[in-house]
């Protein structure tokens, strides 16, 4: 439906209901003119009833449709006219109807404004509405002290079905409508609307609309009690929580648990800092970091040096990554986490009952705990997929490419996402030829096409050769040679090399923690509801191993609604929020990204507007040798609210964060086009770009009044 088609109907409701006041026709629905005429009333209907019935049906759908002023008169009157049996199955299916088509009329006039403002937000709400929204209804309706045209409206900005806002509304209001219409009968006795409800029915009629939200919580306790059954809850604990697994989700809960005082065991089996620290984030960073420089040399000639070189042993480069992760070692060490309070157990978790782990320490001791709650962050690993032949070669992944000493002379990576992208390009600048083996159409397949082509056409510059559209079927081994066969177009292709790096995906780690022998409901990942229970509402997952996302920062904000819930339930819980997620790819030049990209916003149909960037016109950036990339924001057509921005270019995650702060706090961009940027920096690009949208939104009509003016004035 056209949006002009909307706006006549907004003309005509607003006509009616204008038209309403401006003949006061509200004087027709007092309470006054009702029982003056009462005897006129029945008549009427005794004369012609089925007339009288049908009008008086029809005008109480148009008040309650319109949300005007008078359907609880009519209500009495309903009583009053037709009886209490024939006036409560007037009103009922009146005051149903009527409500409905309000109901529906929200829906389709505001719904997908809401849903483009609001989208977030409202993706929260409809969870909650689809889970829970029935009784909720149900209450509202039982309790006459909500506006009930209120009601019909929020509704239906909402995800709820039509079919159940109409029986729950009908079962729900019935209560009051008995009362109302029975009241009625005995109109000549009543002089006032708030004679009608006395403070003790209205007490009555509260308590019986929190009855269902009270049903609710003991089904909830019900079901619980069944989850448990089979095993005998501990009459003391010994712990407040249980923490399984030391990387960033583990050590933030743990922290958080101290930090209020609570009795917190966290247990590793591994290394403390889990992947990031060990395999994953901070070794990454160390080694793009050596390559970056050797690619800097090779540019020496851009900075106005005649020449350069560099010579390096990659063994050497190598260890100055395990010399980086030493150094930050101790942030996440044994000594600092008992410092703060935790109690830290290095060895093996296996939980045995929702209330107990028990802990095989790396001398071979057993240790058993009790523990009023769990967190499961046990994190993630490589995924290394089952291609025929795989076997015959030593299979590289994010997790043991620290080890290498030697350098491989031919490198095959084996996947276009993050891991895959950031390692292909330091191990060309580190002197590998290295092929790039990707089976979707572009690399980076969740970024935008335009972020895909700059990186693609970098790396394809840089000498690493870019295949995508390219399966892998199998790996052989030829005459000694290593070779990945893979099919592109139809045509089998085949790629030597001395290494494969496989960087598909991770996986969860969810075998040998006692989660399938004790029954907690798990797929690819654990699964969790919004405030991070598993279905054993005592036991929480966090990080990697509950996904949706798979970021070190992820981690650390799914750990501090794991432990809060975990340790205040049922006294208060927060349901985990997850509006605005940053993220950074670190290749060169580098992606960052936060909310919606143009693919997602074309997918989950919200309207935007693009402004854009292009950095190399930015002044610090052509000083830095670095003038390459954009920055792109997304915004709510005609307005200035960001709904995604995406960056490419120098330091770009670092550039992220004042639209991080923005999103998160509803911060346009003419506030930070309002903003003091320091001259000359990177940062000034984010002033840009909100200068770009603004000029494409400035005011033509008062500019040509300000020509004028200004006119005017020159005399």
């Amino acid at each position: 439906m056209r949006l002009d088609k909307r706006w006549w109907v907004v003309v005509v409701l607003a006509g009616l209901v204008a038209a309403f006041f401006a003949f006061d026709l509200g004087h027709y629905l007092s309470l006054e003119t009702i029982k003056g005429r009462q005897a006129e009333l029945e008549a009427w209907r005794a004369a012609q009833p089925l007339v009288a019935a049908l009008l008086f049906f029809a005008g109480y759908v148009a008040v309650t449709a319109l949300s005007l002023p008078g359907a609880a008169v009519m209500t009495l009157a309903a009583g009053a006219v037709f009886g209490l049996g024939w006036g409560t199955l007037i009103v009922s299916f009146g005051s149903t109807i009527g409500a409905t088509l309000a109901f529906l009329t929200a829906r389709w006039l505001l719904g997908d404004w809401v849903k483009a403002r609001f989208g977030e937000r409202m993706a929260a709400i409809n969870a909650g509405v689809e889970r829970d929204g029935g009784f909720y209804l149900f209450t509202l309706r039982l309790v006459p002290v909500f506006p009930f045209f209120m009601i019909n409206l929020a509704m239906g900005l909402t995800a709820m079905r039509p079919r159940t806002f109409y029986w729950v509304s009908q079962l729900g209001m019935l209560a009051g409508t008995l009362v109302y219409v029975n009241a009625g009968t005995q109109l000549a006795r009543i002089d006032s609307l708030s004679g009608i409800v006395s403070p003790g029915l209205l007490g009555s009629l509260v308590l019986l609309g929190v009855f269902p939200l009270v049903a609710r919580k003991i089904v909830d306790a019900v079901q619980a009690r069944k989850v448990y059954a089979r095993w005998k809850r501990p009459a003391r604990f010994d712990r407040n929580l249980v923490v399984i697994g030391a990387g960033s989700a583990g050590l933030v809960t743990a922290y958080i648990a101290a930090a209020v005082k609570a009795k917190v065991t966290l247990v590793e089996k591994h290394a403390m800092g889990g992947d990031c620290l060990n395999t994953g984030c901070v070794p990454s960073k160390a080694l793009i970091r050596s390559a970056k420089f050797l690619s800097h040399v090779k540019r020496s000639q851009e900075f106005g040096v005649r020449s350069a070189q560099a010579e390096f042993d990659f063994a050497e480069v190598m260890e100055r990554v395990q010399r980086v992760i030493r150094q930050v070692e101790p942030h996440d060490s044994v000594a600092r986490y008992t410092s703060l309070g935790v109690d830290v157990a290095e060895g093996s978790a296996r939980i045995v009952s929702p209330w107990e782990v028990e802990i095989t320490l790396h001398d071979g001791s057993v240790e058993r705990l009790t523990t009023r709650s769990i967190v499961i962050a046990t994190g993630a690993r490589p995924f290394v997929p089952p291609i025929p032949g795989i076997e015959q070669v030593d299979v590289l992944t994010s997790d043991n490419v620290w080890a290498l000493r030697q350098r491989p002379d031919r490198l095959v990576v084996l996947g276009g996402g993050p891991i895959g992208s950031e390692l292909a390009q330091t191990f060309a600048r580190l002197g590998s030829q290295v092929t790039q083996v990707q089976r979707a159409p572009r690399i980076l397949m969740r970024e935008d096409a335009d972020v895909s082509d700059l990186v693609t056409a970098r790396f394809r510059a840089e000498g690493i050769a870019v295949l995508v559209g390219h399966k892998a079927e199998r790996v052989e081994v030829v005459n000694g040679e290593k070779q990945l066969v893979a099919t592109h177009e139809g045509h089998e292709v085949r790629i030597a090399f001395d290494a494969l790096l496989v960087a598909v995906g991770r996986v969860a780690n969810l075998k040998g923690y006692g989660l399938e022998e004790l029954g907690v409901t798990t797929g690819r990942t654990v699964e969790v509801n919004g405030f991070l229970q598993t279905n054993l509402p005592n036991i929480y997952a966090a990080g990697d191993v509950a996904g949706p996302y798979q970021f070190t920062h992820t981690a650390a904000h799914q750990a501090w609604y794991a432990a809060v819930n975990a340790l205040f339930d049922p006294f208060k819980k927060f349901r985990a929020d997850y509006r605005v997620i940053p993220w950074a790819t670190f290749v060169e030049p580098e992606v960052a990204r936060v909310g919606l990209n143009e693919i997602e916003a074309k997918e989950k149909g919200v309207p935007y507007e693009v402004t854009t960037y292009g950095l190399d016109d930015l002044d610090r950036a052509i000083a830095d040798g670095e003038a390459h990339g954009f920055v792109k924001v997304l915004t709510v057509p005609g307005k200035d609210r960001i709904l995604g921005v995406t960056i490419v270019g120098e330091h770009a995650g670092d550039l992220l964060a004042e639209f991080v702060l923005a999103m998160k706090h509803g911060i346009g961009l003419n506030k930070i086009l309002g903003t003091i940027h320091t001259y000359p920096t990177l940062a000034e690009a984010n002033k840009y770009v909100a200068g770009n949208w603004r000029r494409t939104h400035t005011p033509q009509g008062l500019l040509a009044w300000g020509e004028r003016f200004h006119a005017w004035r020159r005399g």
